[in-house]
Parts: C-alpha cells; sequence; structure tokens
C-alpha cells in the first residue's frame, strides 16, 4: 500500500458517539437470537428487552450533550468525517429513539391482543432494525452512509407493515410502501452517482465544495444530481405528489407501526433532506428553495383537505385521519427547510424544523396511544368510537383533547401553537410572505377537524347515534352480509383479547359476541345506545400497563414542553456547520 493511500485510512472507532444505534442494533441481534429458544409462555420476554434497549438509547445521548464528536474521518483530513455526533444528531436521535420506545410500548398490547396474527420474534427485531438505521441518519456525513442508513430505516418498515399474517390490507399497504420506497431509492441513488461522477467525493463537506467548481461540460450532470437526490428524498417525506402511500400503509399497518412510522419515518425522511441541501448543496439554494417552498404549500394543502375530508363513521377512519393529518405537518416540516435557502442562519431555521418535529412527536403519539386504548373495545377505528370517552377515561378524554388542540396550535395546547409560530416566523423572515400566508389558511382549515374530534369526547355516547349497516368483504371477515356497524364496533375482539381487531377479525357478524357487561341486543344497537334509544351506560374501555406508560409519558412530555416552549428552541437552535 502506497503512503498516499494509508494515509486516507479512517481513524479508530469513537464508541460513545456510535452508542445510541450500536446498541439498537445489537438488542435487534440478541432479540433474534433469543426468539430461537423462549418457550411460546415467554415470548413476552422479547418486548420488555427491546423497551429496556431503547430507553439505555436514549439515556447514551447525555453524554453526547457535552459538545460534537466525530469518528470515521479521513487521517489526511480529519475535519472530513464520516459520522457526527452534534447537536442536530442528538436531537433527531432522541426524536427517533424515543418514538420508537413509545411505539414499543404500544406494541407490547398489540401483540398480546393479536399473538396468533403478529410472530413476536419477528417484530421486535424489525422494530430495532429500523430503530438503528434511523438512529444511524442523523450522523451521516457522507451520502453512502446517508443512504445505508436510510435503506436500514426503511427495509425492516416494509416487513412491519405487512406482517400480520392473512390480512389483505396488510399486504396490500405494504406494498404500497414497498413500491413508491423503493422508488424513491433508486432516483436518490441515480442522483447520488451523478453528484460523485463531478465531485469525486461523497463526503457532504467536501461535495458542498466541490459542486461549485465543476466544468462547464459537466454542469448539465452536476444539476441533474441535485434534482434527482432531492426527488428522492421527496418522496421519503411524504411531500406532495409523493404522499399518496400514506393514508392506506397507515390504515393497513398495526397501529403501533403506523405511531411509528408517523414520527420516525418522518423523521427519517427529513433528516436526510436537510443534510443534503443545507450541507450537501448550499450553493443549489436558488433551485431547491422556491422547489422545496412550493412543496410545502401543496403537501399543507393536500394533507389538511384530505383529513377534513374523512367521515367519522368510516371504519379505520381515526389512523386514516391521523395519516392525512401527517402529511399536512410535513407541509409545515417543509417551510424553515425552505426557508433555510433564503436566509444566511440555515441553522436558525433548520432549528424550527427540529422544535416542531418534537412537539409533533410527542403529541402525535399521545394521540395514537388513545387511538390504541379505544380500539381494545371498539376494533373498527372509528373517529366516532371516540364519543363519550370523557364519560368513561376522563382523564384519557382530556389527554386526547390536549393532544388534538396542540396538533391544531390553540391554547391550552401552547407547545403546538409555540411551534407553529416558530415556522410562520421562519418563513417570514425568509421573505416568504405568500407561504406564510399559505400556512395561516391551512391552520384554520385543520381547526375544523381537530376541534370536531375533541368535541367528540365530551358528548354523550347516545346524542347523534344513529344506526347504520355495512358490508364486511369477505375475504377479510368471512361473511359478506350486512351487518349494524355497532356489532362490528363491539363484537367478540374485544371480548377475547386474542382476536384480531376490526372487520379483518371476522368479527363483524351479527351472531358475535358482545363486550362484557352488554346484552346481544345491547349490541346490536348503536354505540352507546340502548335498544330502546336510549342513553346506555359508558362503555368501558380496558387498559393495559404499557399502554397507560405511554400515554402518562407523552401527557406529562406535551405539558412539560407547554410550561417552557422556549426549551425546546434553546435545545433545537443547532449549528450543522
Amino acid at each position: 500500500m502506497s503512503a498516499l493511500a494509508a494515509a486516507s485510512v479512517v481513524q479508530s472507532v469513537d464508541w460513545t458517539a456510535v452508542a445510541p444505534p450500536t446498541l439498537t442494533a445489537v438488542a435487534a441481534l440478541v432479540v433474534l437470537v433469543a426468539d430461537l429458544f423462549l418457550p411460546e409462555q415467554r415470548k413476552a420476554l422479547m418486548g420488555w428487552i427491546s423497551v429496556a434497549a431503547l430507553a439505555a438509547g436514549l439515556l447514551l445521548l447525555l453524554p453526547l450533550l457535552d459538545g460534537d464528536r466525530a469518528t470515521f474521518c479521513l487521517t489526511a483530513d480529519p475535519g472530513v468525517c464520516s459520522y457526527v455526533a452534534d447537536r442536530f444528531t442528538v436531537v433527531v436521535q432522541l426524536i427517533v429513539l424515543g418514538g420508537a420506545l413509545l411505539a414499543a410500548l404500544l406494541s407490547m398490547t398489540a401483540l398480546k391482543d393479536e399473538a396468533r396474527r403478529l410472530p413476536a420474534g419477528e417484530y421486535w427485531f424489525l422494530l430495532l432494525s429500523s430503530a438503528a438505521g434511523a438512529a444511524l441518519l442523523p450522523a451521516s456525513r457522507d451520502l453512502a452512509t446517508l443512504i445505508v442508513a436510510l435503506e436500514v430505516a426503511s427495509l425492516p418498515a416494509f416487513a412491519l407493515v405487512g406482517l400480520r399474517h392473512g390480512d389483505r390490507r396488510s399486504s396490500e399497504a405494504a406494498l404500497k410502501f414497498f413500491l413508491s420506497s423503493v422508488t424513491a431509492t433508486a432516483v436518490s441513488l441515480l442522483g447520488v452517482s451523478f453528484v460523485y461522477a463531478v465531485t469525486g467525493s461523497m463526503h457532504l463537506t467536501v461535495v458542498a465544495e466541490e459542486i461549485q467548481h465543476v466544468d462547464g461540460q459537466f454542469a448539465a450532470l452536476a444539476r441533474a444530481g441535485v434534482v434527482l437526490t432531492l426527488v428522492g428524498f421527496a418522496f421519503k417525506t411524504a411531500a406532495v405528489p409523493f404522499h399518496f402511500w400514506v393514508p392506506d400503509t397507515y390504515t393497513g399497518a398495526p397501529l403501533p407501526v403506523a405511531a411509528y412510522l408517523s414520527v420516525t419515518g418522518k423523521a427519517v425522511g427529513f433528516t436526510g433532506l436537510i443534510l443534503v441541501t443545507v450541507l450537501a448543496f448550499p450553493s443549489y439554494a436558488p433551485v431547491w428553495g422556491p422547489v422545496l417552498a412550493l412543496l410545502a404549500a401543496l403537501t399543507m394543502t393536500a394533507g389538511n383537505v384530505g383529513a377534513m375530508r374523512q367521515r367519522p363513521d368510516r371504519e379505520r377512519s381515526a389512523v386514516r385521519l391521523l395519516a392525512w393529518s401527517s402529511v399536512g405537518q410535513a407541509g409545515y416540516l417543509l417551510v424553515p427547510v425552505a426557508a433555510a435557502a433564503y436566509t444566511d442562519e440555515p441553522a436558525r431555521a433548520i432549528g424550527s424544523t427540529l422544535a416542531y418535529a418534537l412537539m409533533y412527536a410527542a403529541v402525535n403519539l399521545g394521540a395514537f396511544t388513545v387511538v390504541a386504548l379505544v380500539g381494545r373495545a371498539r376494533p373498527a377505528g372509528r373517529v366516532d368510537d371516540h364519543r363519550g370517552l370523557y364519560a368513561a377515561r376522563p382523564v384519557t378524554a382530556l389527554l386526547m383533547a390536549f393532544f388534538l388542540l396542540c396538533l391544531a396550535g390553540l391554547p391550552p395546547g401552547i407547545v403546538g401553537l409555540f411551534a407553529k409560530v416558530t415556522v410562520f416566523g421562519a418563513a417570514v423572515e425568509a421573505g416568504m410572505g405568500w407561504l406564510a400566508v399559505v400556512m395561516a389558511v391551512n391552520v384554520v382549515i385543520a381547526l375544523v377537524y381537530y376541534l370536531r374530534w375533541t368535541a367528540l369526547l365530551f358528548r354523550p355516547t347516545g346524542e347523534g347515534a344513529t344506526p347504520r349497516t355495512e358490508a364486511v368483504p369477505a375475504a377479510d371477515a368471512g361473511a359478506s352480509a350486512p351487518v349494524p356497524a355497532a356489532a362490528s364496533v363491539g363484537g367478540g375482539g374485544a371480548a377475547s383479547g386474542g382476536a384480531a381487531p376490526g372487520a379483518d377479525a371476522g368479527s363483524g357478524t351479527a351472531g358475535t359476541a358482545a363486550p362484557a357487561g352488554t346484552t346481544s341486543a345491547d349490541a346490536a344497537a348503536p354505540a352507546g345506545t340502548s335498544p330502546a334509544g336510549t342513553v346506555a351506560e359508558p362503555v368501558a374501555f380496558p387498559g393495559s400497563a404499557p399502554l397507560t406508560v405511554a400515554l402518562v409519558i407523552t401527557g406529562l412530555l406535551a405539558l412539560a414542553l407547554s410550561a417552557a416552549p422556549q426549551l425546546i428552541l434553546r435545545f433545537t437552535g443547532v449549528a450543522l456547520f
């Protein structure tokens, strides 16, 4: 080996810097091996191992708060590294690992309720593997590591979406997710190959410098590489028009997986987009700035209009509404990234995106937790199923109302209001007044469906309830005859914990068992009413310890952030350079 080649060998590993994703990956392997030896009645132990590993990964972020760390650097140029653990990395890893931890708590209950449809060993291995890739991505500072981390986060997620045995809807959701993500990856790889061809480097900082001095004959190739790379990451962020997979994927996936994708999946896409725009292609800001601004306007509008059009009595409408809401929230998250192209302080604009992402992660996971809790008694997953929740579980209903008000940006959800004002300010400071106006209009649109859901929590269970019938697909439920909606909502899936939820379980027939404490006549009546149409006793919503822990964590976090919202910007006021 020549002296020049030896000088390019990477340095030794800083294990403190790489500890969070490394521990998560090791835990995934431990769970995979443990699944081979644990008897069926001890499979729940793998869930506790996964929760403990993710919690330990969060604790390993504390040593990284003292200062920036870098590893896998070139000996010839120690300033060029493939892995950097700075404040930006720590914030995103907090969102990723925290979201995975809360999704794991939701998963423990889901796996218990669907023990015969969700294999525990494969589930925990895939969840931890995806979390490890997502935690690696924000620290990636070269294009090769960035793409590898992106795929390590995405590939297990495909399998998680379609892991439920015998569920046609789940398989269809996984296929749509897979095809869209594979397309995004192919486009990104083509763009990265063009960028490498014209710059001769994969490291983001070197690319940013070399791409400014590309010879005239390669200028078109450089522009094509930049555009294709950005298009690939736009797929990952679910920006319009690349959002079509989100509603079907979320509704077809197991609910904890949908919650995981709504936070961790979104963080992965936006992290990659931030790294390639702000670090690798700052000289192309006049190109990607206007494009991202337009995508932000289209995405928030399409997401909020889609959410507002959801029928509350439609099966799985709760998750579908949250899915469309997440598309709208992606539009808000794109605003500061676009603003970074027009400001002399891009780090401040990116800090606004991270602050909004932290708020969104806490309150959105809280909303999914409440949906999971309600779904144990009413497996059809309708928004209407939350009617009268306050009468049965007052604290849960108040927390759900708080989460929805935070997402809407209304008091007392101060953290949501503060986050939206921060994003709004980033647009104004960048001189994009038109985008600030579009955002303001979309915030008003979002109030319609958030407040409608909030009001439903406090209505009597019999108020506005009307009998309705719906056909259950034979492929999913084993019967095609019309059945009373209330029977499918409160059918045998809630009475016997091992049954699958909703119409997929085959519980949507007139002869299914009613929930504990109700008669068969009550099961055939509209939810929350007696056969005569009078208001019945509140429906019991069975809880579980993991769901309660997840609800307490998200509730306390949202309340704490609302009490001191300035702490978010202090924590996320990052410098990427």
